[in-house]
């Protein structure tokens, strides 16, 4: 789980962590690590960096009793978010992994539909909701372009696209060689390295098939977030 940033669009880059803000009375980080364990997770690796102290505490105090937390410093935690998905490498082995972002809420079962998705060796997987999208949405998403079910192409400013990116993944270890040459081309976006995956034929996307989902960016987008909840 990515929980690195400063969230600085979410009150500024001097604030606490947007993940300490409560959704429907339980802190944002808490609420990803129980929809992931909903789904079957028994293992988090989480990924820290800003305010890691106090993001580490909440982890700690909201994550269910059946689940094991294990913490990594990412110390770039300024830099885009394929940075510290990097930092998971030395800990996810050979096996395929789901990656999720700490500051977005979504339905458990997406991520047990992708986790017990057959996928061939290499391949990656990301939900996608192809519904209609407000504006605000549209302009805020990352964007995915398909060929069927094959994502060619994604981007913040892509056009056309198909669907938007969920922020939910279960990847194959190749995202790891994938995101190293995209860092070393100056790209530390995750996005960057789904970018060269997709290129390979390797990224699939599943549809979300209407389930709410929510990216937290702002103080706006944490109300609606809680109205999920409601």
């Amino acid at each position: 789980m990515l929980a690195a940033g400063n969230g600085d669009r979410f009150l500024g880059s001097s604030t606490p962590s947007k993940l300490l803000a409560p959704v429907a009375g339980m802190p944002l980080i808490s609420r990803t690590l129980l929809t992931a364990a909903r789904a079957g997770i028994q293992l988090i690796d989480v990924i820290l960096g800003y305010q890691a102290g106090a993001v580490r505490q909440a982890a700690l105090s909201g994550a269910p009793a059946d689940v094991m937390l294990c913490f990594h410093q990412n110390d770039r935690w300024h830099e885009e978010n394929g940075v510290s998905a990097l930092v998971s490498k030395p800990h996810v082995g050979n096996e395929r992994f789901a990656l999720l972002m700490g500051d977005h809420i979504f339905n458990w079962q997406v991520l047990a539909r992708l986790l017990d998705h057959p996928a061939p060796a290499g391949e990656s997987l990301l939900a996608i909701d192809r519904g209609p999208a407000g504006a605000v949405r549209a302009l805020e998403a990352t964007r995915v372009r398909l060929d069927g079910d094959r994502i060619t192409a994604i981007g913040k400013q892509l056009e056309p696209f198909d669907a938007l990116d969920t922020g939910v993944f279960v990847f194959a270890p190749s995202i790891f060689a994938a995101l190293e040459e995209s860092v070393a081309d100056g790209d530390t976006s995750l996005s960057g390295g789904v970018r060269r995956l997709a290129a390979r034929g390797l990224m699939r996307g599943i549809e979300t098939d209407g389930s709410a989902w929510c990216d937290v960016d702002t103080v706006d987008d944490l109300l609606e977030a809680a109205a999920l909840f409601t």
